[in-house]
């Protein structure tokens, strides 16, 4: 949790969105937290999303575009 908090450092994160775990309840004391599962599945959920999408980049199964313009609409989404 250390190095991931040191990597989101730059980016100046104001709110930080957990499940229950009690570690991160002891590592972000002072900071703006909300424990909720509610939020982590939303943000899981557009995770696998994006997964999903940008798999149509790497092979030519299950996630292939069969024309340029649903690949470009669907990646233009993500730019």
């Amino acid at each position: 949790l250390g190095r991931l908090m040191s990597l989101l450092s730059p980016f100046d994160v104001v709110i930080w969105m957990t499940d229950g775990w009690p570690l991160y309840e002891s590592r972000l004391k002072g900071k703006l937290h909300v424990i909720s599962k509610r939020y982590t599945q939303r943000i899981e959920r557009h995770n696998l999303n994006l997964r999903q999408h940008l798999a149509r980049l790497g092979r030519k199964s299950l996630s292939f575009s069969k024309s340029v313009e649903l690949h470009d609409k669907v990646i233009g989404h993500y730019l």
